[in-house]
């Protein structure tokens, strides 16, 4: 019997796919159970609070925009799926959806997964997954275990692979049988002794820059990009990135786009973050409070109390009313974390309210006691780098580029959300 610990974590797996698939022409095609449940999940997350709520359909339709799905056909279908499982409920202009945690959505996925009668090569896809995290592995190993436990040829396996590499399923290093086959999520399990591997390959001057990095991060939980390129260098930042010791997270806002540094390991402490995080809800928080606090002015509403701040939040009271908040939020208000209210007196002043109570929690650990490896940076190992480590350019595949949506788009989305006119 499968625990449910163990769907969890498969549905992260649907959701890591169906990410990958909308970057493919036709992977949704080729992998449809994925691709509905992941997006099912998705929507359900984006939907939902921790307690039961109602939303509108012009909310939903414009939660569905800012999510890439068509609100004409996608949307409508996917509605029913989450419909069907008892997750929701339809009226002519409203959605009443259950209370929901992203575990809970995770569940979810997989249910709907394993309902929609998965094919041979998704269920295939699932594996590789769980393989591929682990460590990497030599696509000829990694060929006869698919082999073996899905009961495929060796013809069958290569075509397999060859697909999972090129939609982004697992990325890759080298050529031919003997490359290595792995993915993003590698460093989210075992992150010290595979970020000190890569630690090893730095000399003294390198390591003591990555030091002080990792000791700013343990006390602010988040730093902005410019401040750590200017730290490291340039060329030892993007390789760091590349090596995923470091996550990017950015916020938008009428001033523009803002990233923000955290480590993965930020999030080990407290959760399974390639579970408790899989929709990068909490990240973009931390994102956008942390821009709050370093980069607003005290006229627009800068952060100085953030605990009393969040922890007010996640009481389910609100906050403000400031311009910034019209602004910072926006991904977090399509995403169906946060709640804002226009002032009734000031139309460019805004209120905040948090809608999903366990995202608060987490941010407000990350940002308020830092990461749980820092001290594992101290005493960095004398072994040689592992050569699974490369550049970007090799663990990663061409992907069909995603543009952002219009100005004009985003309007209309934050309009709807917002309770105004109708998309």
């Amino acid at each position: 019997m499968t625990t449910a610990s163990e769907k969890e974590l498969k549905g992260a797996w649907v959701i890591h796919h169906g990410r990958k698939l909308v970057l493919d022409v036709n992977g949704p095609a080729e992998f449809p159970a994925i691709n509905e449940a992941a997006k099912a999940a998705t929507l359900l997350t984006k939907l939902g609070q921790t307690n039961q709520a109602t939303v509108t359909k012009v909310e939903a339709r414009a939660i569905a925009v800012a999510s890439g799905l068509d609100p004409r056909l996608e949307l409508n279908g996917l509605l029913q799926v989450l419909e069907r499982k008892r997750l929701i409920d339809q009226s002519t202009n409203n959605i009443s959806i259950l209370g929901v945690t992203t575990r809970g959505s995770l569940g979810h996925a997989t249910d709907i997964y394993n309902e929609a009668e998965p094919s041979t090569y998704e269920e295939a896809s699932i594996t590789l997954a769980e393989i591929a995290s682990d460590a990497p592995i030599r696509r000829a190993d990694v060929s006869q275990r698919i082999g073996d436990t899905h009961k495929l040829t060796d013809a069958q396996v290569g075509d397999f692979l060859d697909r999972a590499e090129g939609i982004g399923f697992v990325d890759k290093e080298g050529d031919g049988n003997d490359r290595l086959l792995f993915n993003g999520n590698l460093f989210r399990r075992s992150s010290v002794v595979k970020t000190q591997k890569v630690l090893t390959s730095l000399n003294d001057a390198e390591q003591r820059l990555v030091r002080e990095i990792a000791e700013q991060l343990s006390k602010s939980g988040c730093l902005s990009v410019q401040h750590v390129e200017h730290v490291l260098s340039k060329p030892l930042f993007e390789k760091l990135v590349a090596a995923a010791v470091y996550d990017l997270n950015e916020v938008t806002n009428e001033q523009g786009s803002h990233v923000y540094v955290t480590a993965p390991a930020a999030f080990h402490k407290f959760v399974d973050p390639m579970v408790d995080d899989c929709f990068d809800m909490a990240k973009s928080l931390v994102a956008a409070l942390t821009y709050g606090m370093v980069s607003r002015s005290s006229s627009q509403g800068r952060i100085t109390q953030l605990p009393s701040l969040v922890n007010k939040l996640i009481s389910g009271r609100e906050v403000g009313p400031t311009t910034s908040i019209g602004q910072d939020y926006r991904v977090l208000e399509v995403n169906g974390v946060v709640k804002l209210r226009r002032d009734a007196n000031y139309a460019n002043r805004y209120y905040l309210r948090l809608l999903k109570r366990e995202v608060g929690e987490l941010a407000l650990q990350v940002l308020t006691q830092g990461n749980a490896y820092a001290q594992s940076l101290a005493d960095l190992p004398s072994a040689p780098m592992a050569r699974y480590i490369g550049p970007e350019e090799s663990r990663t595949s061409v992907r069909k580029s995603q543009s952002p949506l219009s100005k004009r788009a985003t309007r209309d989305v934050l309009e709807a959300v917002r309770g105004g006119r109708v998309l």
